[in-house]
């Protein structure tokens, strides 16, 4: 057996893997310049009065099979346009997955509501449906299903939950573009989609948001929304309800247009090289790979160990990081309810406000935790890695399983 790098011996990769964080992993090219230098020399940046962030609205609903689409500034601005357009009550409650980004959660707490954490699937991390059965209470307004890491929820599941109790579907997809649910994408299960284009995702402009619905209502609240709550269809300087500034600008917008056309190609090449990925792994004990019905689309490759078999994800992360493919044990430091904006209740001022009385213990979702604590294992994944970059992650993982297992 080679020597691990992490204890000195000679790593699988000396040249880095491509990188979102740089041109290695990132399709940016000559159509994303022109359409930077288009919006610049026009003169008009604002959306208010432009032209291309309303194409890519037209263009984006009709590239997922959405009646509607409204462009916003960020993925957390995105889901902040839907928890408002659903409009809770104060202190009413959504249930969504203690695994994901805060900007999951954050846009529950900025419309005065409750976030309630259901349980996960123990191989996928995304909402287990009978748990949410199980948190729905009076005060329920919505559901929030995260498609976690490109694998799609159990949304249909969610759906029928949703329609029984009469609550609203809120679907985050800022990792799951394309991703089929049947014959529909991610994003037209629930009654409002969510995306993100922050510099790792699929296709990127930096930083913008998009949402979708097929509800005329929830659209042009959600378009008030990113704007102040002025109904600039009427021509009049008034302001409906509260609400923020969250525009999308045309800069982004024309780049957004651009990677559009590229979408198609990524999503198909990081599936390509995810499955030469599962194939190159094989059965390895203790190790699962992604559960993927032709559904997944890979915004990362996560890994579920078997600690008793395989070993401790945060040696593994270690040990992967060290031969050259960087590896996050656990994807979190600890479940969402754990972080102190929401354990410790930091929201408005000292008022603790809308949690006071609300406890999130260690232990709430123990499926979640136990992924986060010991079991999952998150590999960076990218639609520029080669065949040959592929097969040295391969090497890599097989290197570090062979030492690993071997003390177990």
């Amino acid at each position: 057996m080679d020597e691990l790098a992490v204890n000195g011996g000679a790593p699988v990769r000396t040249v880095p893997l491509p990188s979102v964080f740089n041109a290695t992993g990132r399709r940016f090219g000559d159509d994303e310049v022109k359409a930077a230098e288009r919006v610049l020399r026009s003169g008009m940046l604002s959306s208010t009065w432009g032209a291309e962030v309303r194409a890519l609205e037209q263009e984006f609903a009709t590239l997922i099979g959405a009646e509607y689409a409204v462009g916003c500034s960020s993925g957390t601005a995105a889901l902040h346009l839907a928890v408002a357009a659903v409009d809770p009550e104060p202190g009413d409650e959504i249930i969504t997955t203690p695994i994901s980004d805060m900007g999951t959660i954050f846009p529950i707490l900025m419309q005065n509501a409750v976030p309630v954490f259901a349980d996960v699937n123990p191989l996928t991390g995304n909402l287990d449906p009978a748990a949410v059965a199980a948190a729905i209470t009076p005060r329920t307004k919505a559901v929030l299903a995260v498609h976690l890491f490109g694998k799609p929820a159990p949304i249909r599941e969610l759906r029928a939950l949703c329609d029984e109790h009469g609550l609203r579907l809120i679907e985050d997809c800022a990792q799951a573009y394309l991703a089929p649910v049947g014959d529909r994408y991610a994003g037209r299960v629930g009654d409002i989609g969510c995306f993100s284009l922050q510099q790792t995702k699929h296709i990127s402009a930096g930083d913008g948001g998009l949402v979708i619905t097929d509800d005329p209502a929830l659209a042009r609240r959600m378009r008030l929304f990113a704007d102040k709550g002025w109904p600039r269809d009427t021509n009049e300087r008034t302001y409906l309800f509260l609400a923020l500034n969250y525009r999308m600008t045309e800069l982004v917008g024309a780049v957004t247009r651009a990677q559009l056309t590229r979408l198609a190609g990524v999503v198909a090449d990081r599936r390509t090289g995810a499955a030469r990925l599962t194939a190159g792994l094989g059965e390895l004990p203790g190790v699962r790979t992604p559960l993927d019905g032709g559904d997944h689309v890979y915004w990362m490759y996560p890994l579920v160990l078997d600690p008793d078999v395989a070993g401790d994800i945060h040696q593994w992360g270690a040990a992967l990081t060290a031969e050259g493919v960087a590896a996050n044990p656990g994807y979190l430091t600890g479940p969402l309810y754990a972080a102190p904006a929401i354990r410790e209740h930091r929201t408005y001022g000292r008022s603790e406000f809308p949690l006071q009385g609300v406890a999130y213990p260690p232990g709430l979702c123990p499926v979640a935790e136990e992924l986060i604590d010991r079991r999952l294992l998150v590999l960076n994944w990218n639609e520029n890695y080669s065949s040959a970059d592929v097969d040295d992650i391969v090497t890599a993982i097989r290197k570090v399983h062979s030492a690993f297992a071997q003390e177990t």
